[in-house]
């Protein structure tokens, strides 16, 4: 009997490597064709409030839902062509901006030789010819971008029309998935289909509405310390937050090696430095947990692990999708006991005891002293 019960469970265990090695196999091969349908997923979430509002003043659906694309496609695309403006600007001044970066670091592993006395024929120009090559990869991969877009607009391209496919047809897809649970099971699956209506849609209009913030404060900043280029590089590094986690390191750090390497300037770096940490700090204590809200709970480890897995099969759409569909599978699971323990796993409670809180902090400094217990009288 106990042989029986462990044959089972090797070969529900080998089911479920195969699934999951048959699903990485299809999410990778059918990469160029899923990607874009999930994106427009989590968009149609993010227009579904403007749409259903515009439904309650009496307007049609089909009216509703193109007043509403036609107005968002319009603010992407002024910022994709402000963006392909200033990219474009940008690589007509490479060469130039290539061979300032070639000084500045002549520049500055001179210094570096008679600071350490360690001057070699070998070692001569190594920081030139690293750095170089590097450029040389840069200046290639940037020009492929901006040519080869043809492609990419077709992808894309495609997207208004799944969204407003999936906001015409949103009722009929609930009404699918009742259809194939019988009546009993009803109310529950509506209350995950509500909570994942109501934490993707909280999550994309926050989200979005931080991007569009930080590209106003980013290209002021740089602006005001006199970035070159502030306004493509205040864009870009904003855009790097709609990556959890790694955008925001990724996009304090290209203004900050643009103004060190390429202008050379250690005393604007610093600002530049200085800069991003103030709008890392409002961006984390400010605009996300008000705007945005704590409504994704998963911890930070599997959010981590979900971008990096997210990234080596879909590339950056992955890891821009990986999290918000993560956050679906969580609420799968908190409404069914069987997965509560998977739940509590890529969830953020059980370790309040370890957190770092205002009033930890104040108790460490001695500014708070531990309340005693007060008996009620």
């Amino acid at each position: 009997m106990g042989m029986a019960k462990k044959y089972r469970y090797i070969k529900q265990l080998a089911f479920i490597l195969l699934f999951l090695v048959l699903l990485v196999f299809v999410l990778v091969e059918a990469r160029e064709f899923l990607y874009p349908i999930f994106i427009a997923i989590l968009f149609s979430y993010l227009l579904y409030p403007v749409v259903s509002k515009l439904e309650d003043w009496g307007v049609p659906r089909i009216l509703a839902n193109l007043l509403t694309i036609i107005f968002s496609m319009a603010v992407a695309i002024g910022l994709v062509v402000l963006l392909y403006q200033q990219l474009s600007a940008f690589l007509t001044d490479f060469p130039n901006l290539e061979q300032k970066v070639m000084q500045n670091l002549d520049k500055l592993q001179r210094e570096i030789d008679d600071e350490f006395g360690e001057y070699s024929m070998q070692n001569e120009h190594w920081l030139r010819q690293q750095v170089g090559s590097a450029l040389a990869f840069s200046g290639g991969f940037l020009r492929n971008v901006l040519m080869a877009t043809a492609d990419t607009l077709v992808k894309f391209g495609l997207m208004p029309v799944y969204i407003f496919l999936m906001l015409y047809y949103r009722n009929k897809f609930e009404d699918f998935l009742l259809r194939l649970l019988p009546a009993y099971r009803h109310p529950q699956a509506e209350r995950i289909i509500n909570d994942i209506s109501q934490v993707t849609k909280h999550y994309m209009g926050g989200i979005v509405t931080v991007v569009l913030i930080l590209c106003v404060l980013n290209t002021t900043g740089l602006f005001l310390i006199g970035v070159e280029y502030a306004v493509l590089l205040g864009i870009l590094s904003a855009l790097m937050n709609f990556i959890p986690y790694f955008g925001t390191l990724i996009g304090g750090a290209i203004p900050l090696l643009y103004t060190f390497v390429v202008m050379g300037s250690p005393s604007k770096a610093l600002l530049v430095l200085i800069f991003f940490l103030l709008v890392q700090f409002t961006e984390n204590n400010i605009l996300t947990p008000n705007i945005t809200g704590g409504r994704v709970n998963i911890n930070p480890l599997f959010t981590i692990l979900s971008i990096i897995v997210g990234g080596m099969i879909w590339g950056v759409p992955g890891m821009f999708v990986a999290v918000p569909y993560l956050a679906m599978f969580k609420i799968y699971c908190d409404h069914h006991k069987a997965l509560n323990a998977y739940s509590f796993l890529l969830g953020t409670e059980g370790t309040e005891e370890h957190a770092i809180t205002l009033d930890k902090i104040k108790r460490m400094l001695g500014l708070k002293k531990n309340s005693p217990n007060r008996l009620s009288s």
